[in-house]
């Protein structure tokens, strides 16, 4: 009997064995393959940037990738996450709130995820003890192992069976040694040993030293980081090196007799200019070659869908820092101190600047910083103003004294979710008369609450319970600003995160003084975007969605362009000179 007959036929088994390797249905042993990528040494070294590269590289050969974010923690999403713990929280078309790495492969993978591609030690738990309460175990005393990692096993196959993926990129959260990723890399290493030979490739991410004080590279930890993943039973393929400058061959030399892996699996992957300049260097270095002949790939190539798509990127890429104009955008948030807080904003903003040819300059302003006597000196130079989401009302007076300072001085201004609900409120306290309108987030006793949560979310208990998430459609006025933006469509589909709503009972007044919702729910009385006459601001947009997290780097995001398009023109008219009296 062969090792596949065999596992084949224990595979929904747990006693009399030692081997539990539940199936999923529409698997195809054999079909699927695997790359793991790991981090040594240190966290935050950039796998999911090294993993994504690389999965664009095959994607763009023609074959179906799926990539998949394993997190250590215990939570069962990233939604309740501090900004300043984790970054950003990525939310997925499916409501799925993630792990910021998810943008990434979202990015430069030009294709939508689900929750099949983002797990955590809290779901595998979950889900483990509700197999053991519905007596799936039949009896067993259920343990790490089989049991854990038979479900991490099972949860990698089922992304690959539902994906029909031919390759499906593991990222490990974490650093090899850490207790939290344990069972993640068993789990792992089981996996290569039933898929068989050609099945699986290991990929070390690791770091290489260089002290300023020593004036040259050390590989030590580098090596010891490898030891503690050899130690677990895995052998890495390859070997990524990063590092601040590109790794000399002495290190490189060291690092491949240390871990048997040849010199050319062992690849430098120093800091670059951006991140989208990542995957044409691995292919420099024939990464997409060593990775199809150890999973035994080749013919699964489509060479001309590959000269395709690589013209489409190379056009992306050789523009990156070619840029001869300039234009200031403030960002006006509270987490400003961490810009992984809005690293989606931060992409979204480079895609346009690439594309329209333009260096875009981004000023960190702290709202809790900025009220009514400096805003006009804070926002001084800038030519466009951002003011993205957040929760909780620190800054919000700060928010809303920018929003008043870009819509009296006509500065191209776009709000994203909670910049949205401030420029209501702006609007309905400074040009409707409502003095003390508010949001009954910040102050649950306000008169005028012109955001409010709506009557059905009061009903849902529990923080992260009551969220409006994921991808909803936006029906959109024709003839509006943001319609325009979209090519003149009429319906669109936005990324949402957010508990509080427009009241609509105040929607009358503020469109009766001029406020236009040119984006509403398509049944619902659930305002979506808004803004003003172009005869009144030339661009003054705001939405309750969160637009960044749709850019892509050949894909700019509508509204984003818009805002770059105009912060340019605004630029423009700032440096022409004033006309000379006569």
């Amino acid at each position: 009997m062969t090792q596949e007959d065999l596992l084949a036929r224990i595979g929904q088994q747990t006693e009399e064995t030692e081997f539990y390797t539940p199936m999923p249905e529409g698997y195809r042993p054999g079909h699927h393959k695997y790359v793991i990528v790991v981090g040594t040494v240190m966290s935050g070294l950039g796998k999911g940037i090294f993993s994504s590269s690389l999965a664009k590289l095959l994607k763009d050969k023609g074959l179906n990738v799926a990539p998949i974010k394993m997190e250590g923690y215990l939570n069962i999403d990233s939604g309740t996450l501090n900004p300043y713990r984790h970054g950003e929280v990525f939310v997925l078309d499916d409501g799925m709130e993630t792990d910021m790495d998810l943008g990434t492969y979202e990015r430069l993978l030009d294709q939508d995820l689900s929750a099949a591609n983002f797990t955590t030690n809290g779901q595998i738990l979950s889900s483990v003890l509700k197999k053991e309460r519905e007596g799936e175990y039949l009896g067993r005393d259920v343990q790490v192992i089989p049991h854990v990692v038979g479900e991490v096993k099972l949860k990698l196959r089922e992304l690959a069976a539902k994906s029909q993926a031919d390759v499906v990129f593991v990222e490990v959260g974490g650093t090899v040694g850490d207790y939290e990723n344990a069972f993640y890399l068993e789990a792992c290493r089981q996996l290569a040993y039933e898929e068989g030979e050609n099945s699986t490739v290991f990929v070390a991410l690791t770091y290489v030293l260089e002290p300023g004080t020593l004036g040259e590279q050390k590989s030590k930890a580098a090596q010891l980081g490898i030891k503690r993943l050899m130690e677990v039973g895995i052998m890495p393929h390859i070997i990524a090196c990063r590092a601040s400058n590109p790794v000399r061959d002495k290190v490189r030399e060291k690092i491949s007799m240390y871990t048997n892996v040849p010199m050319r699996r062992v690849v430098s992957m120093h800091d670059v200019e951006s991140i989208y300049l990542i995957p044409e260097a691995l292919r420099e270095q024939g990464m997409d070659l060593e990775v199809l002949t150890l999973l035994n790939l080749h013919s699964r190539v489509n060479q001309r869908h590959e000269d395709r798509a690589r013209a489409r990127w190379i056009w992306f890429v050789e523009r990156i820092g070619k840029a001869t104009r300039s234009v200031n955008v403030a960002v006006t948030g509270k987490y400003t101190a961490l810009r992984d807080a809005y690293a989606s904003v931060i992409k979204a903003c480079e895609h346009c600047g690439v594309h329209l040819g333009v260096n875009v300059h981004l000023d960190w302003l702290d709202t809790t910083e900025i009220d009514a006597s400096n805003v006009a000196e804070r926002l001084r130079d800038a030519h466009a103003i951002i003011v993205p989401g957040g929760f909780g009302v620190r800054g919000t007076e700060g928010k809303i004294e920018c929003i008043r300072h870009a819509r009296e001085n006509r500065i191209p201004f776009l709000g994203l979710c909670l910049g949205f609900q401030m420029a209501v409120i702006e609007y309905a306290r400074n040009v409707c008369g409502i003095p003390d309108a508010n949001s009954s987030e910040f102050d649950p006793n306000c008169k005028n609450p012109v955001i409010d949560i709506l009557p059905e979310q009061k009903k849902i208990e529990g923080l992260g319970g009551n969220m409006r998430l994921g991808g909803k459609d936006i029906e959109l006025k024709p003839g509006s600003l943001v319609s325009r933006l979209f090519d003149n469509a009429t319906r669109i589909r936005l990324r949402f995160r957010h508990r509080y709503e427009v009241d609509p009972k105040y929607v009358p007044i503020l469109e009766e003084h001029g406020l236009i919702f040119s984006g509403r729910h398509p049944t619902q009385p659930i305002m979506q975007v808004l803004e003003l006459p172009q005869a009144i601001h030339p661009f003054f947009l705001a939405t309750q969605a969160h637009p960044e997290l749709t850019s892509r780097p050949l894909r700019p995001q509508p509204m984003f362009m818009g805002l770059i398009r105009a912060a340019m023109t605004f630029a423009e008219q700032q440096r022409r000179p004033e006309p000379q009296a006569v």
